[in-house]
C-alpha cells in the first residue's frame, strides 16, 4: 500500500515537472521569434560582411511615377488634305521616313484643276496686260495714246500682275509639283496635273488614315501623321505631396516596363493646374529617343532627380533587410563585438542609399554586405 501511494506522488510529480518544462519552452520560443538574439562573428566569418559606418548625407531626392510616351509636339503634324477629290495613290507607308515637301498621296481634285486653269489664265492675261502697259507708254512719249490712256493700261497691268499672283498663293497651298508649276509660269501647256498631299515637315510617317478612293474634304480630312521621332515626350503625374521637389530643369531617368531600355531626360514643363480627378499635376520629360525605342502609347517608369538637397542619415540600398513582415531592418554593430537586428523608417531613395529619417544616428555602423549570411546565423 505505501509503494503504491509513493508510485501515485512519484508520477504525479512528473507530470507537473512536464507540464512547466511544456509550459517553458513556448515561453523562450516565443521571447526568440520577438526579440532575435544578437550574433557575434569570428573573424573569419567577419571576412565576408562589409561594415560602414553612418553619417549625414547631402542628397538628391528622388520622385518615381509611371509614365506614357508621346510624340513630341512641337515637332509632329497631323497632315489634313489641302484640296477635296478621290484618292488616287498612296506613296508612303507607316514608318518610313519622309522629307518636307515629300508627296505621301495622290489625288484627282476638281479644286486643283481649277486653281491651275485660274493660275495659267492670270498668268497670260497679266503679261498681255504688260505688253499693252508698256506699248502705251511708249505711244505716249510720241504723243500716240492720251496720258489717260496710258495711265488706264498701266493700272490694269499692275491690277493683273497682283491677280496672278493671288493665283499664285492659292496654287501654292494647294502644293503643286514645282516642275509643273514652272511650265506654267513660262507660259507653256501641262497635262492633267494631280494634286498631292505633301509632308509639312521631315520625319518619319507614324500614321496613314486615308485609303485609295476615299473622298477627303480640304482642309478637314486627317490624312497622315509625321513626327521627327529623335525626341519623344514622357508624359508623368506628380502627388501633391511631391510638386515642391519637382522643377524644370530636373534631370529623368526612364525605363520601359521590361527594364530593357534606360534613357535620360529632363523636365521642361510642370503644369500649372490640378488634375481635379487625380488630384496630381501632369509634369512633361523630353527625352532623347535614338532609334526610336520609345513608342507613342508605351507605359514607362519615370525617376526625377530634384535638384534641391537636402541632408540626413543614409546607409547604402544593399544594407537593407526585410523581416517575415517585410518591415525594412538592418544590423548594427554593438559595443560588445555583435550586431544587432534594429528596425528602420526607409525615405527616399538617391542612387545606391536610402535616406533614413528614423531608426539610425550618425556614428552608428552597420553592415552594408553580407546581411543576408547574418540573417541566416541569426535564424539557426
Amino acid at each position: 500500500m505505501l509503494a503504491r501511494r509513493f508510485s501515485i506522488a512519484a508520477a504525479g510529480c512528473l507530470a507537473l515537472a512536464a507540464l512547466s518544462a511544456c509550459g517553458a519552452k513556448p515561453d523562450a520560443a516565443d521571447q526568440a521569434a520577438v526579440t532575435p538574439q544578437n550574433v557575434t562573428l569570428t573573424a573569419a566569418q567577419m571576412q565576408h560582411v562589409r561594415v560602414v559606418q553612418v553619417a549625414d548625407t547631402d542628397f538628391h531626392r528622388a520622385i518615381e511615377a509611371p509614365g506614357i510616351v508621346d510624340f513630341d509636339n512641337d515637332q509632329s503634324t497631323t497632315v489634313t488634305a489641302p484640296m477635296s477629290g478621290l484618292v488616287t495613290r498612296l506613296l508612303v507607308q507607316p514608318g518610313q521616313p519622309v522629307a518636307a515637301g515629300q508627296a505621301l498621296a495622290m489625288v484627282d481634285s476638281s479644286d486643283f484643276a481649277a486653281a491651275t486653269s485660274a493660275y495659267a489664265k492670270a498668268v497670260a492675261t497679266a503679261r498681255t496686260d504688260r505688253q499693252l502697259a508698256d506699248a502705251d507708254k511708249e505711244l505716249l512719249a510720241h504723243n500716240g495714246v492720251s496720258a489717260r490712256e496710258a495711265q488706264q493700261a498701266e493700272t490694269d497691268a499692275v491690277n493683273a500682275a497682283a491677280d496672278r499672283d493671288a493665283a499664285l498663293q492659292a496654287l501654292q497651298a494647294l502644293k503643286i509639283d514645282p516642275k509643273a508649276l514652272r511650265d506654267l509660269q513660262a507660259g507653256r501647256p501641262v497635262s492633267h496635273i494631280e494634286g498631292a498631299i505633301r509632308a509639312p515637315i521631315s520625319g518619319t510617317l507614324v500614321e496613314k488614315l486615308i485609303t485609295p478612293g476615299q473622298l477627303l474634304q480640304a482642309g478637314t480630312t486627317p490624312a497622315f501623321t509625321v513626327a521627327n521621332l529623335s525626341k519623344v515626350w514622357v508624359m508623368t503625374q506628380v502627388s501633391g505631396s511631391e510638386l515642391g521637389a519637382v522643377h524644370v530643369g530636373d534631370a529623368a531617368e526612364i525605363e520601359t516596363a521590361d527594364g530593357a531600355q534606360r534613357l535620360t531626360g529632363v523636365v521642361d514643363n510642370v503644369a500649372a493646374v490640378v488634375n481635379p480627378d487625380t488630384r496630381a499635376v501632369s509634369a512633361r520629360v523630353v527625352v532623347a529617343n535614338p532609334g526610336g525605342q520609345l513608342k507613342k502609347q508605351m507605359y514607362v517608369r519615370v525617376r526625377i532627380r530634384s535638384q534641391q538637397s537636402s541632408r540626413g542619415v543614409a546607409v547604402p540600398v544593399s544594407s537593407i533587410l526585410r523581416d517575415d513582415e517585410n518591415l525594412p531592418f538592418v544590423f548594427v554593430a554593438q559595443p560588445n563585438g555583435s550586431f544587432a537586428r534594429r528596425h528602420v523608417t526607409l525615405g527616399q531613395r538617391s542612387g545606391d542609399q536610402y535616406e533614413i529619417p528614423d531608426g539610425l544616428k550618425a556614428g552608428e555602423r552597420v553592415i552594408a554586405d553580407g546581411g543576408i549570411f547574418v540573417q541566416f546565423m541569426q535564424s539557426q
